[in-house]
């Protein structure tokens, strides 16, 4: 195989990184032409910036939601799809180097980005640039691609999407390598009912995680108690009130946490059965796969639907909750949500749509899919790792034909959205030279 990544490569691309990794571009309040703050709309003009000096025809959205580059020629369109949007640094003591400066020590490339998703956006940008050097000729256009709201909402590549033609197949460098070829749909939605004059409770959690804790405050906390240890229920007394204990996880592993809103919610139906929205909860039980409510959801690719209740809330108004659903690639979405609305019903509750981002599914024996594996494997030599499901969410789902390839190995320590973040060179170098032969194979 051609020799793609050199010194001379890796070292422009760390100092391109650097220059990406000073931006801090955590979200920030809209301004003009900047939809989601100067953070990110800095960082996009300063990834144009670079990606045009190397060669690339850039194009920057008007109102700042995203940007692309071009280059090449052809009849296809391959899209590399990253962001340079990031969460913020946190709590700056945690951290053992300034985290908008990159600083290598100990063979490792530390700031915020370097692992999500700045890091693995420069080595994809140069692993092109280092076979262009060798002066092979493309035979698709490659476009790049840079979103500015991954960490938020996705309404960069919406607006991407809105606006541009579709590419023909394409990689999002925002993973683990070998690659992810199926990500559930994911749903996150209200349900509402009837109120209650007998019990004010409000428990408001992120959609995306089982709680792991629930605190009651209300009346009759000795009944609740008593419930509570009747369903072998961990529980405290504490001078806040009734603390029920779980164990939290991200939503898409919900079956594997415990739901302490939803354990509160089963005790408090014994003492308020006339509430229905806690007899919805009783009747759901601690069921992470609404079997009880929906029946088996699942098929042969991603497994079965995940249901994740995280929040609660009972006013003399009204009752409403958060869920998060995990829904198998090959489930109808629109027959899953009238089964949900009629399942409710029986309730009193009402189903309302929050937010809904379509399934990923490139299928294993597509062309696609066993280029980037036989690649893979070819530079590692790791035939055991295979192409991966997942319950969470990567850009490459709002593209044609993309899958989520790389840019972390398997054996990569996972600092995103942590303090210290950083990126070995090692493994940097690794990722480039698997993304040049890939993009070679497959444009070239």
């Amino acid at each position: 195989m051609e020799k793609f990544i050199t010194d001379e490569i890796q070292d422009a691309a760390i100092k391109d990184l650097g220059k990406l990794v000073s931006v801090a571009s955590y979200n920030e309040p809209a301004e003009p032409n900047a939809p989601f703050g100067k953070g990110p709309k800095a960082a996009l003009d300063k990834v144009l910036e670079i990606i045009g000096n190397l060669g690339f025809k850039t194009y920057e959205d008007p109102d700042g939601y995203y940007g692309y580059a071009d280059i090449g020629e052809g009849d296809e369109t391959f899209g590399i799809v990253g962001h340079v949007d990031e969460v913020p640094a946190g709590n700056l003591e945690a951290w053992d180097v300034e985290p908008y400066q990159l600083t290598e020590k100990d063979g490792k490339l530390y700031g915020r980005g370097t692992q999500d998703d700045k890091g693995p956006t420069i080595a994809a940008i140069y692993a092109v640039k280092s076979i262009l050097d060798k002066g092979y000729k493309l035979n698709k256009k490659i476009r790049v691609i840079f979103g500015t709201d991954e960490e938020i909402l996705w309404r960069c590549l919406a607006e991407y999407n809105k606006k541009e033609d579709p590419i023909d197949l394409g990689i999002a460098p925002d993973a683990e390598f070998p690659l992810i070829y199926a990500e559930k749909g994911l749903q996150q939605s209200h349900l509402f009912g009837p109120g209650s004059t007998e019990l004010n409770i409000d428990l408001e959690n992120a959609f995306n995680a089982v709680p792991g804790k629930a605190i009651y405050n209300g009346p009759k906390q000795d009944e609740v108690m008593k419930a509570l240890k009747a369903h072998n229920f961990e529980a405290d007394q504490t001078a806040d009130g009734i603390e029920v204990h779980g164990h939290s996880v991200h939503a898409m592993n919900a079956p594997e946490g415990t739901n302490a809103v939803v354990r509160l919610g089963i005790a408090l139906a014994d003492v308020y059965p006339d509430i229905k929205v806690l007899q919805f909860l009783k009747d759901f039980g601690e069921d992470a796969n609404a079997t009880n409510l929906l029946g088996d959801i699942s098929d042969d690719v991603s497994g079965k639907l995940t249901f994740n209740i995280s929040s609660l809330k009972i006013t003399p108004e009204e009752s409403k909750m958060q869920i998060d659903m995990r829904i198998p690639v090959k489930i109808d979405h629109d027959e899953l949500i009238q089964k949900v609305s009629d399942a409710v019903a029986k309730y009193d509750m009402r189903y309302e749509n929050f937010d809904y981002v379509a399934p990923l599914y490139v299928p294993t024996d597509s062309t696609l899919v066993k280029t980037l594996m036989q690649t893979y494997q070819d530079l590692t030599g790791d035939t055991e790792s295979q192409p991966a499901i997942s319950g969470g969410a990567t850009f490459a789902r709002t593209m044609h034909n993309c899958v989520a390839f790389g840019g972390m190995l398997p054996t990569t320590p996972d600092f995103m959205h942590q303090a210290n973040e950083n990126w070995s060179k090692a493994d940097m170098r690794k990722a480039m030279e698997i993304f040049a032969e890939a993009i070679y194979r497959l444009c070239f």
